[in-house]
């Protein structure tokens, strides 16, 4: 296992261009093309002000005003995050042609499309900062630079749930629809549309075991509250389990990588 995350350093050029391909291909036949990575992050925040303000107006509690910009610090990630690992339970399968390569490094795909998600998650934070001046919401500098702390440890739990996701999916086609599935309710048990802090006791303690819910909480206390509020053991804590759960990911993954030829 040490050896292949050692050969997988060696193929950053590779990976460097399927995620280029990859964001070419998405956008590959469109008028405004890679034009749509600011769009619609600026789209979605600009329904959720709307919906806020307009539809469903009055205060939701101190520290949550505006409810929109606080919701989209949390639905940023969260969307990266999501995408990711619905995308990666099937880029096997699709990549099957390369996979069956002898020379063609397998855990590369699942990676491509968590990095490729990455980009969009970073074109979307430019959108955030414009909405968070225009509101006159300052972070603190101190908090700032935690920023890239947390955005490495989201990838790492990312990708090492995408590689297992991905591992398991050749094996078993039902994970992919149980996988949209459980991100409906993991959605709902991170608190993004709710803050955490007025939840019941209990809920908070159920909340606690959910890894998510530790990286929107910081998102949200590093970017959309005024003044130092984000704790480095937190922080760290997010990098270590992040670590080990990439490490468990790519350990299944490379368990089961001799089955992905036949399977595919």
């Amino acid at each position: 296992m040490l050896a292949n995350l050692q050969q997988l350093l060696r193929y950053r050029s590779l990976i460097a261009s399927l995620v280029a391909r990859e964001l070419k291909a998405r956008y590959r036949g469109s008028v405004l093309g890679f034009f749509w990575s600011f769009l619609n992050p600026l789209l979605l925040l600009l329904i959720y002000t709307f919906v806020f303000t307009v539809v469903m107006p009055g205060s939701r509690g101190p520290g949550l005003e505006p409810f929109a910009v606080f919701m989209f610090c949390g639905i940023l990630p969260w969307t990266w995050f999501s995408s990711s690992l619905l995308e990666s339970s099937n880029v096997l399968i699709a990549g099957g042609n390369l996979i069956k390569k002898v020379l063609f490094p397998a855990e590369v795909l699942p990676i491509v499309t968590v990095l490729a998600g990455l980009v969009h998650f970073c074109l979307g934070l430019p959108i955030l900062a414009a909405f968070l001046a225009y509101y006159r919401i300052r972070p603190a500098l101190t908090d700032l630079l935690w920023l890239p702390v947390v955005i490495a440890g989201q990838c790492l739990l990312t990708v090492g749930l995408a590689l297992l996701v991905s591992a398991l999916t050749v094996l078993f086609r039902d994970v992919r629809d149980l996988l949209a599935n459980l991100l409906t309710f993991w959605f709902f048990a991170t608190p993004i549309v709710y803050p955490f802090w007025t939840a019941p006791a209990w809920v908070q303690r159920a909340l606690s075991f959910n890894p998510m819910t530790h990286l929107i909480v910081t998102y949200q206390e590093m970017l959309f509250r005024s003044g130092p509020s984000v704790e480095s053991e937190r922080v760290a804590a997010i990098v270590a389990g992040s670590l080990v759960v990439f490490l468990c990911g790519y350990f299944v993954f490379n368990r089961l990588r001799d089955t992905f030829a036949e399977e595919v």
